[in-house]
């Protein structure tokens, strides 16, 4: 069963921000490396995660190089705009066309960065109803959210998620290092 992680990052401005939220897929047969690399880009932090807003243009450099390197595919929709205190409309429209792309890859489970329980349940409703009423008849797509500092492989789609922000933002350095492990588009939000 094909998974992917999950996470987001946004641009709050009230009338040019924006939503993305970041899917990594990995060949499964790469995981256990990929989380052992990802534990290594952390190194010594004193954080309980790797996040890319932590990190300085060397560290970014260096995070997309090793994303780069891994072999996966790196999914991400991009809401706009997105005013101030829209926010979770804009991720549940990203979310919903998100889903849609990554079941064409054969995604059968989503594993999502933690938010709090409530943020949580929006998610799992914005899953079952692109489910039930959008995808094909019969289609199973587990979700669960994971605390991002248990689980490294959320990191790779952290570090993704910024990059793109970067991009969206007139900084392409990053994007360019990806290459064509990233496939991202723009999602209308209507907000």
């Amino acid at each position: 069963m094909k998974t992917a992680w999950l996470d987001e990052s946004f641009r709050e401005h009230e009338s040019a921000g924006f939503y993305i939220i970041a899917a990594t897929v990995l060949d499964p047969a790469t995981v256990g490396t990929a989380r052992l690399t990802m534990r290594g880009l952390k190194g010594s932090r004193d954080t309980a995660k790797l996040h890319w807003n932590e990190m300085d243009r060397t560290e970014r450099k260096d995070a997309a190089q090793m994303v780069a390197a891994q072999e996966g595919l790196h999914v991400v929709s991009v809401g706009s705009p997105v005013p101030r205190r829209k926010q979770e409309r804009a991720r549940s429209k990203c979310l919903s066309a998100l889903i849609q792309e990554l079941h064409g890859f054969g995604v059968a489970r989503l594993c999502l960065e933690a938010r709090q329980d409530e943020l949580n349940a929006r998610d799992i409703r914005t899953i079952a109803t692109v489910r039930q009423t959008v995808l094909p008849k019969g289609t199973m797509m587990r979700a669960e959210h994971i605390p991002g500092a248990t689980e490294p492989l959320l990191w790779i789609s952290d570090i993704v998620a910024g990059a793109v922000r970067a991009q969206r933002l007139g900084d392409s350095r990053y994007t360019d290092l990806l290459g064509e492990t990233l496939i991202d588009f723009d999602v209308p939000t209507d907000c």
